[in-house]
């Protein structure tokens, strides 16, 4: 058996009134075209109308019309009070309390909501409300037909608009497909495994689509702040959020006047020299977005002039009573404490809270170890695009080179900068396009050397030419020590194995020893000669 259906809508104060006389049933009305589905029957009609005569009176006039063409379906007048229809807040909370009110009875009747009459703000409501079930119903549009002649279909045609949820987690799988490309576009050329880092990323996405305010990059030299900052301007592009230019500059190179020229321009004749007017930096970036590296070394001029600039958007050039203005987002990077520069004074505690609202740490190389190996991939395809030549490491070469590069040792001061320079060297330098075990250990000795670790690093002779993984190279190491500076393998062995010896009845830590150094092909004996 076929439940009841009841459709809920407004009185179409323009269309509903189409026609008067016998020629109101030639026209196209979207009420009565509702009620005359031959394939949609309703049995109830639930009509909101206005207060006003007019409303009332062209109310009654609809009832009694669909009492003609559709005597079965019951006509429901309900008016409502809406002071202006045009008010979001006003009909969407009139219409929420209408809903909440409304006896529905979903395990005996199925609802339809028209809205094809009413305001477009009373359709937009309409979904709203049905979206999030406060109408457990189905929406439902109709229309004139499409032929030329109204007279010749007045019902019309009708479209039922099922809320499917797969449609909306269609929508939202788009959705996170397009966030996934602004993460992936912020995180080009930055290839992480760090989970910590990846978070990072994925609310700077959202920030930055979301806001204008500064933004606050900390992290060490080479960190890849600059190189952010730039995907943060081509993401901002890409949703037409920023049409300008993306402006650089690193304030630990302004000095003096020079500073105050370069950032907020300068008149002619404003100092010696200034023979011409100069725009300066901020302007340049009008509609864009400036990126002030390092701006932990700005003087205390240019950080009063910068903090006025951001907050009016207006600012004097050097030397000229005039104001221009400029609007331009701001990133800012530093590698500095600035709260501990703001402790002392260097730094204006003001300034610090304006740039501080959005502040993203941006961690070094030897915090993201795991991200060396994908990096070395991104770094050889760079030099394959810049070069017009493929290189690739060898197999044992690569285990070489990341054993070392995820040691204690590897300190990795330059951050990606260091690593960038560390892969080109070996690239260029690599014959036939290969990186071998000789490349790679040359450009290990360059790396200790410029980190100053020849003489805490010494090359073991025991242990040059194998390959190990760094596990055991550490672990053995450690052991060739012990070794070296105890008596005898008794010793050693006692000293090695101190805490697990307690667990044995009969600890034989000689033989355990010896054990452990014949699985590396090497005795007491040996160890000693080579002391």
């Amino acid at each position: 058996m076929t439940r009841p259906r009841v459709a809920i809508g407004f009185l179409g104060t323009t269309l509903d009134r189409n026609g008067k006389g016998a020629a109101r049933w030639n026209r196209w009305r979207p009420t009565i075209g509702l009620c005359r589905q031959p394939e949609l029957p309703l049995d109830r009609l639930e009509l909101i109308h206005g207060l006003a005569a007019r409303d009332i009176g062209l109310a009654e006039r609809i009832r009694a019309d669909i009492r003609q063409v559709s005597p079965h379906t019951e006509v429901r007048l309900h008016p409502l009070t809406l002071g202006n229809p045009w008010d979001f807040e006003e009909v969407y909370a009139a219409l929420h309390d209408f809903a909440s009110a409304y006896p529905f009875d979903t395990e005996r009747e199925d609802y339809l909501v028209h809205i094809t009459t009413g305001t477009h703000v009373a359709q937009i409501c309409w979904f709203l409300l049905t979206e999030a079930r406060y109408l457990p119903a189905r929406l439902v549009q109709t229309a004139p037909s499409r032929q030329r002649e109204e007279a010749s279909d007045p019902a019309g045609q009708v479209t039922l608009i099922d809320l499917d949820l797969s449609r909306y987690d269609r929508i939202a799988s788009r959705f996170r497909q397009e966030q996934a490309q602004g993460q992936s576009l912020l995180k080009s050329g930055i290839a992480t495994r760090n989970a910590a880092f990846n978070r990072t990323i994925e609310q700077i996405e959202r920030v930055a689509l979301r806001s204008q305010a500064p933004v606050l990059l900390v992290g060490p030299t080479g960190a890849g702040k600059s190189f952010l900052a730039r995907r943060i301007h081509e993401l901002k592009r890409g949703r037409h959020q920023l049409e300008g230019r993306f402006i650089e500059v690193n304030c630990a190179t302004l000095r003096g006047d020079g500073a105050m020229s370069t950032l907020f321009g300068h008149a002619k004749g404003a100092f010696t020299g200034a023979q011409n007017a100069r725009e300066g930096l901020l302007r340049a970036a009008d509609g864009g977005m400036l990126f002030l590296d390092e701006i932990g070394e700005l003087g205390a001029d240019e950080q009063a002039m910068l903090l006025k600039a951001i907050e009016e958007k207006r600012f004097f050039p050097l030397g000229s009573d005039r104001e221009v203005q400029s609007d331009f987002q701001l990133i800012a990077g530093t590698h500095r404490d600035l709260r501990a520069r703001v402790a002392d004074g260097t730094f204006r505690e003001d300034l610090f809270a304006r740039i501080n609202l959005w502040t993203f740490a941006l961690p070094g190389l030897a915090q993201r170890r795991e991200d060396i190996e994908p990096n070395l991939d991104f770094e050889l395809q760079r030099h394959a695009r810049e070069q017009n030549r493929q290189v690739r490491f060898n197999l044992e070469a690569k285990r070489r080179y990341l054993a070392f590069a995820h040691a204690s040792e590897a300190r990795w001061a330059g951050n990606f900068r260091e690593l960038s320079a560390s892969i080109t060297r070996m690239a260029t330098l690599a014959d036939s396009g290969r990186i071998d075990e000789a490349l790679v250990n040359e450009e290990i000795e360059r790396l200790r050397h410029a980190w100053g670790l020849e003489s805490t690093v010494q090359a073991d002779p025991l242990l040059t030419g194998r390959e190990l993984d760094l596990f055991d190279e550490v672990q053995l190491r450690a052991v060739l020590e012990v070794c070296r500076r105890s008596a005898s393998l008794s010793e050693a062995g006692r000293e090695l194995f101190a805490v697990s010896r307690q667990e044995k009845a009969n600890p034989n830590d000689a033989d355990r020893l010896r054990k452990y150094l014949a699985r590396f092909g090497l005795d007491w004996q040996g160890i000693k000669i080579k002391a």
